[in-house]
């Protein structure tokens, strides 16, 4: 997909950053990392023009017009070809796509686990709540806080799942409804974003059979949501807590998110949340018996 039109100094701009990002890229590939003989009387580091074009598949003119920053047609699949013979890493792939202007094609879902410095980053959040999930709003990894103020058990696997089915959610969560749909959207924009990802569509089937109110929402095709939001909850015996919730992506997890939730000021809820943590830490020496 071609991304909009831009000014004519921002052309320019690209122009430049193509040609000095596509030499460059060149330069560090040998022709021996390509299976090339290197010959005699080289002046150019890494591979020529027409060494690139050849490998890519296509024409020497067409390519030296793109390194040029010439305003010409582009596709994907030449841009991976390019992409390939210069061994982009990801990052370095998305930078062309941009500079070509196309939209950058859609990050493939990692499977991978949370890093030891996110988990980190979550207990050095404390006594702040924080999570992680996946694109199926799966819980990967949760701090000792968000255990305790969502009120999270072993059978807590999914927050979708959970907010919808588990009865203690109604009860806590103030304007129910009004977060229910605005949670809803945004998972509809997720699954938008994987089209050829059927875990969605069955989740989304399952939630309708077994929350009334996750299907009557669902039916009123709800779309959106924003990566920083506000969350009020009511705690049994202590009050309302209200957090500043803000929504991060994990560019090395792609499909995954950190939520990150900072007492609302001027709510009283950092010194309430502070009491809550410490009461309910198993170490704590003001654990009940």
């Amino acid at each position: 997909m071609v991304i909009s039109r831009l000014s004519t100094d921002a052309r320019q701009r690209r122009s430049s950053e193509m040609r000095a990002f596509l030499r460059s890229r060149r330069a560090r590939v040998t022709p021996a990392d390509v299976g090339m003989p290197a010959g005699e009387g080289r002046r150019t580091p890494g591979l020529r023009r027409e060494e690139v074009a050849v490998l890519a598949g296509v024409g020497v003119s067409w390519y030296t017009w793109l390194e040029q920053g010439r305003d010409i047609n582009v596709s994907a699949d030449v841009l991976d070809a390019i992409a390939r013979v210069l061994r982009l890493e990801p990052a370095e792939r998305e930078h062309l796509y941009l500079l070509a202007g196309l939209n950058p094609p859609q990050a493939a879902p990692s499977e991978g686990r949370v890093p030891d410095a996110v988990r980190r980053l979550l207990e050095g959040w404390l006594p702040r709540p924080a999570y992680v999930i996946d694109r199926h709003w799966n819980i990967l990894a949760v701090n000792r806080a968000a255990e305790i103020v969502f009120q999270c058990t072993a059978y807590d696997h999914n927050c979708l799942v959970s907010f919808f089915t588990n009865a203690r959610y109604r009860a806590a969560v103030v304007d129910w409804h009004d977060t229910a749909r605005a949670m809803i959207g945004l998972f509809r924009t997720d699954a938008a974003r994987y089209p050829d990802d059927p875990e969605f569509d069955r989740l989304a089937a399952d939630m309708c059979a077994a929350s009334p109110a996750f299907a009557e929402i669902w039916a009123e095709l709800p779309v959106g949501g924003t990566t920083h939001g506000t969350k009020a909850l009511e705690i049994p015996g202590l009050g309302t807590l209200t957090f500043e919730a803000t929504t991060l992506p994990l560019p090395e997890l792609p499909g995954h998110r950190l939520s990150l939730h900072t007492p609302a000021p001027g709510t009283g809820t950092e010194a309430l949340l502070e009491r809550l943590v410490v009461v309910s830490d198993p170490g704590s020496a003001g654990t009940a018996a």
